[in-house]
């Protein structure tokens, strides 16, 4: 067998190496040649580019969350304040065992589960070199407990900081509200540049519709960082604005009397500074303790809340929907005089029920016998249901609607708080779009002693009440007087300024009625008019919640207390220089003149003896 050998050619294969070596060395040539280029490029054209990114790398921006302001009342007592709270905060990155560490803290101070599962939610969205909060506002116990131990917890220490506080609990819970956390829904809401930092945003009441003067402007602090984003200095320092110190018209000392007037009764007082519109106490009982919200409410105690038959969280001053009953009665008097449907002399025969014509329906009036041969001061005075159903009838609803409506009824008041409701006035257009149905002529006759569909607001009536008192001139109520901070103080709202065209004759006339509701021997609310030297004009009110039948009789004590009469009262005093108007609802209370008309006369008293002394 032969064996074949290739024979080599040198030429070809020095060529192939001498080919290689060139094909390399453009390559490398090339690459250099890339490099180069952006190395120019970084260096020279985009030098000031990437600096700035640099920059930005070790340079941070930290806000500074201003102090929120404070509220005070109108003797400057506080109302909502911020207190030092300790807080038990842990660094992850200086403790070895998070899970032991956990359950030894949960064991000492006996922290539900629920808040180690926040704590570890919330430990993972943070660095591990941040200190994150496990408990707050920790009590003397705890902090005592954990005193004793800290040495033994590596990364686990107290920190201070404030949180706001309500020291007056549930006396002013709905007109002064409380602070929470900031939820998702309001963080899209929120300006981000002005609330980056902040926990806690106004939820209700004063808090929640001065958020904006309350809060103050956020300032920051640039800081230089490591790449770990490790604090090495502070470079610049814009110092936050204090949020700005509200001074309301609210009496806290009168608002206590109000609330502990009212006992165990569910209800509302609202009382105003006629000459001012200043509202001097804003009573929905029951409260609550606004505090727990601040820090994270249980939810097994916000359940409660919730579900209470007394609903606390209600807010009855500003949003409770009332029939006004007999309250009413003297505006729907001013309007058959300002109508000249009736004059103040004019005679009515009350025999204790009223018909319509060809109707075999009596429409009841609550004094069985009735009240015989009545006038308007007479009728105000006794409130005699029979008089009103004539008035009514003769003034038809249009009219009725128009008057009631200037006089602030079916309409908002203006206040400076968020959710007000506007109650209702019904009108025939009213019910045609509501119900598509005709008015009838018997809702017309309802409507004028307070029944039948019309609904008002305790604060609504209050308002209504003041402007009476004064003569026509519109009284627009607020709560803020002033706002003080660093930029200087500045008013609270500006109101506006309106008048109705009332003849102040008609108007005497009802205000007399008024005052022999509490002042003569045949008044309603007579049972207030003792150790008193001024006069109070008011009119009391019964709203009925269960509706009797055409021959059945109202017996208070046979039906559930849930079903029985609201009573209402409704009063401004002194009667000849009015300085205080009270609208007072009590749900379930019976009757006006001596469950409701007891509250407004320790109001006023208490209010008139203070402004007395000053």
């Amino acid at each position: 067998m032969s064996t074949l050998y290739a024979i080599k050619d040198h030429s070809v294969e020095n060529r192939l190496f001498l080919n290689r070596i060139v094909a390399a060395f453009v390559v490398i040539i090339l690459l250099t040649s890339g490099l180069i280029v952006r190395l120019i490029y970084l260096q020279i054209v985009g030098h000031e580019h990437y600096s700035s990114l640099a920059k930005d790398n070790s340079i941070k921006i930290v806000p500074l969350v201003p102090t929120r302001g404070m509220i005070y009342d109108r003797h400057g007592k506080v109302l909502a304040e911020n207190t030092p709270s300790y807080s038990l905060e842990l660094i992850p990155e200086q403790i070895s065992n998070m899970d032991e560490t956990l359950l030894r803290l949960q064991k000492l101070l006996d922290i539900p589960d629920e808040k180690i599962e926040q704590y570890q939610k919330l430990r993972k969205r943070q660095k591990r070199f941040v200190s994150t909060p496990l408990l707050l506002s920790m009590n003397d116990e705890e902090l005592a407990k954990f005193a004793v131990v800290r040495p033994y917890f590596q990364g686990v220490d107290i920190h201070t900081q404030l949180v706001r506080h309500y020291p007056y609990s549930d006396l002013a819970a709905h007109v002064i509200g409380y602070v929470g956390r900031i939820n998702e829904a309001e963080i899209k809401e929120l300006p981000l540049a002005e609330y980056r930092g902040s926990t806690h945003v106004g939820k209700l009441g004063i808090e929640s519709s001065y958020e904006n003067e309350l809060h103050g402007k956020t300032g920051y602090a640039e800081i230089e960082t490591n790449v770990q984003a490790r604090l090495l200095n502070t470079l610049h320092e814009v110092t936050p604005d204090p949020g700005a110190n509200l001074y309301l018209t609210l009496d806290i000392d009168l608002q206590k009397t109000a609330y502990d007037a009212l006992d165990t009764f569910n209800g509302a007082v609202v009382a105003i500074d006629i000459k001012t519109g200043g509202v001097l106490t804003f009573v929905s009982r029951p409260g609550f303790d606004p505090n727990p919200f601040v820090v994270g409410i249980a939810n097994e105690a916000y359940q409660a809340l919730q579900v209470s038959e007394n609903q606390p969280l209600y807010n009855r001053a500003l949003r409770g929907l009332y029939p006004p009953g007999s309250t009413v009665k003297p505006f729907i008097a001013l309007a058959g005089l300002e109508y000249e449907a009736i004059s103040s002399q004019q005679k009515l025969l009350c025999p204790g029920y009223y018909q319509l014509p060809g109707v075999s329906h009596r429409y009841r009036d609550w004094k069985k016998g009735g009240h015989g041969s009545v006038d308007l001061s007479r009728a105000i005075t006794e409130s005699c249901d029979v008089y009103f159903y004539r008035l009514a009838s003769i003034l038809g609803i249009d009219r009725m609607h128009s008057f009631l409506q200037k006089m602030g009824f079916g309409e908002k008041s203006g206040i400076d708080l968020i959710g007000e409701k506007a109650g209702l006035l019904p009108s025939r257009e009213w019910k045609q779009e509501q119900k598509n149905q005709a008015w009838y002529p018997g809702e017309t006759l309802i409507t004028g002693i307070g029944q039948g569909y019309h609904q008002v607001t305790p604060l609504q009536l209050a308002r209504a009440t003041a402007t009476l008192a004064n003569k026509g001139k519109v009284v627009t109520p607020f709560l803020v007087d002033k706002m003080v901070s660093a930029q200087g103080t500045r008013p609270g709202p500006t109101l506006p300024n309106i008048t109705l065209p009332l003849n102040p004759d008609n108007v005497n006339k009802v205000i007399e009625g008024m005052v022999n509701v509490v002042h003569s021997a045949h008044g309603t609310a007579k049972g207030i008019n003792t150790n008193i030297d001024y006069q109070i004009a008011g009119k009391t009110g019964t709203a009925q919640v269960l509706g009797i039948k055409q021959n059945a009789k109202y017996n208070e004590n046979a039906i559930d207390f849930k079903f029985r009469d609201h009573a209402l009262f409704i009063a401004f005093a002194p009667a000849a220089d009015p300085k205080i108007a009270v609208a007072v609802v009590v749900e379930n209370g019976g009757h006006g003149g001596s469950v409701a008309a007891p509250i407004a006369g320790l109001v006023i008293k208490q209010f008139l003896q203070e402004n007395n002394e000053n």
